[in-house]
C-alpha cells in the first residue's frame, strides 16, 4: 500500500481505502480503480491524497467496524471544524452537543477493544484530526473506567475543544504540526491560554470542561507538578490520549512511531502517566493482535499469532526465518527475546485465518 499526493494520482490506480464524504456516504469503494473524474472530484474534496494499491496487491482486511470507523471520522472531521470555527468566532457552536453524543454512543459503551486507525495529516486538517482521535480516545478509556455518561460527555468535549488555541497560531508555526522548538512553544502557550479565553459559557462551554483543558495546558506548557496528586482524573486521561495520538499520526513529513512505541514510553513514564490510565488505552485498542508484523530483538521478523492480554509487550510470535514460535510469556524466552517494534508497513494487518493461527500454536517448536 503506498500513501500517492493528489497531484501525482494516475488513470487506473486502485484504491485501498474507501471514501466517504461529509455526510459519511460511500463514494468510492475500496479497489476502485481511479477514473479522470475521479481525480478531479478528489481534487474538489480538498484531500491530500490517498492509500493505493500496489499493482499486484490484494485488498488489505478491513472488518465492519473498520468502515465504520473510517466513516465515521471523516464525518466527525467536517463537524469538529464547523464547531471549533464557530467558537473561534464568538459564535455558539450549533451541533457541539450532538457530535459529543455520537462519540459517546459510538466509542462511550463499548466492550471491546477497536482497530485505531491513523490517516495521513495535512497542515490544513492536522488539528481536526487530531482532536477528533483524541475525543474518540478519551471515551474508549473512559468507558473502561466506568466513568458516567455526564463524565464522558464532560471529558469528550474537552478533548474536542483542547487545541482551539493553535487554530489561531501563525502559519509559519502551525505549519509545524507539534513538531515545535523552545521559542515555538512560547508562541504555542499564548494562543492556547487565548483559546481557553474563548471557552465561555455564553458559547456553551461549562467550567468543568474549562477546568480540564486549563489543567492539561499547565501540565503541558507550565507547572508539570500539578500531575502530583491535584491533577482530575479526567485530565490524567485527556494527557494520555493526546500525547498517543500525537506520537503515532502520520505526516506527510517526519517520522511516525508506532502504537507499541509510544505504549512503551507510557508504561515507562510511570512518574508523569497514570498507570491506570495508560492501561486502560492499552484494553481499549488493538495493538500487538494476531496479525501483526514485529521485530525481535534477535532481528528475527515474525507475525504475532496469539495476544497476551496480561501484557501485551509478550504475546505469541511466529518467527518467519526459523518458523520457531516464541512464547513471550515465558519468562525464560521473554529474557532472551522481545518485541523492539511493528515493523515500518504502510498497513501491518495480514490476513491470516484462525484455523491457521491454530496451527501455528500448535507447532512443537515452541521456545
Amino acid at each position: 500500500m503506498l500513501f500517492v499526493k493528489t497531484e501525482d494520482l494516475k488513470y487506473g490506480m486502485r484504491l485501498a481505502r474507501p471514501i466517504y464524504n461529509k455526510s459519511g456516504v460511500l463514494l468510492y469503494e475500496r479497489n476502485t480503480r481511479l477514473t479522470l473524474q475521479g481525480i478531479e472530484s478528489v481534487k474538489n474534496f480538498g484531500l491530500i491524497g490517498l492509500y493505493i494499491l500496489e499493482s499486484a496487491e490484494p485488498v488489505p482486511p478491513m472488518t465492519e467496524e473498520d468502515l465504520d470507523f473510517e466513516r465515521f471520522q471523516t464525518m466527525a472531521v467536517f463537524s469538529a471544524r464547523e464547531e471549533l470555527d464557530n467558537v473561534i468566532a464568538g459564535r455558539v457552536p450549533q451541533n457541539l452537543s450532538r457530535l459529543v453524543n455520537a462519540i459517546y454512543v459510538n466509542y462511550g459503551r463499548l466492550d471491546h477493544k477497536i482497530s485505531f486507525m491513523q490517516n495521513i495529516r495535512s497542515t490544513d486538517d492536522y488539528i481536526y484530526k487530531h482532536v477528533i482521535n483524541t475525543s474518540i480516545l478519551v471515551a474508549l478509556m473512559a468507558a473502561n473506567l466506568n466513568f458516567t455518561r455526564s463524565e464522558q460527555e464532560e471529558l469528550i468535549t474537552a478533548a474536542l475543544m483542547h487545541d482551539i488555541g493553535k487554530l489561531m497560531l501563525p502559519n509559519k508555526v502551525r505549519d509545524k504540526c507539534d513538531d515545535y522548538d523552545t521559542n515555538d512553544l512560547i508562541i504555542v502557550k499564548k494562543f492556547q491560554n487565548d483559546g481557553l479565553g474563548l471557552l465561555r459559557p455564553e458559547v456553551g462551554i461549562d467550567s468543568g470542561v474549562r477546568r480540564i483543558i486549563s489543567q492539561l495546558h499547565r501540565m503541558e506548557y507550565g507547572d508539570g507538578k500539578l500531575d502530583d496528586g491535584k491533577a482530575l482524573r479526567s485530565t490524567k486521561i485527556i494527557k494520555v490520549a493526546n500525547l498517543f495520538d500525537t506520537m503515532t499520526c502520520m505526516k506527510l513529513q517526519g517520522e511516525t512511531l508506532s502504537e507499541i512505541a509510544a505504549v512503551k514510553y507510557l508504561l515507562l513514564n510511570k512518574d508523569e502517566f497514570d498507570e491506570e490510565i495508560v492501561s486502560a488505552l492499552i484494553k481499549s485498542i488493538k495493538i500487538l493482535t494476531p496479525g501483526v508484523c514485529v521485530e525481535l530483538t534477535n532481528k528475527e521478523k515474525g507475525l504475532v499469532i496469539a495476544e497476551n492480554t496480561h501484557n501485551i509487550l509478550r504475546p505469541v510470535v511466529l518467527g518467519f526465518t526459523t518458523n520457531n514460535v516464541y512464547d513471550l510469556s515465558n519468562n525464560a524466552v521473554y529474557r532472551r527475546y522481545q518485541i523492539v517494534d511493528i515493523m515500518k508497513t504502510m498497513d501491518n494487518r495480514i490476513k491470516v485465518d484462525q484455523e491457521t493461527l491454530n496451527e501455528y500454536l500448535n507447532m512443537k517448536n515452541i521456545r
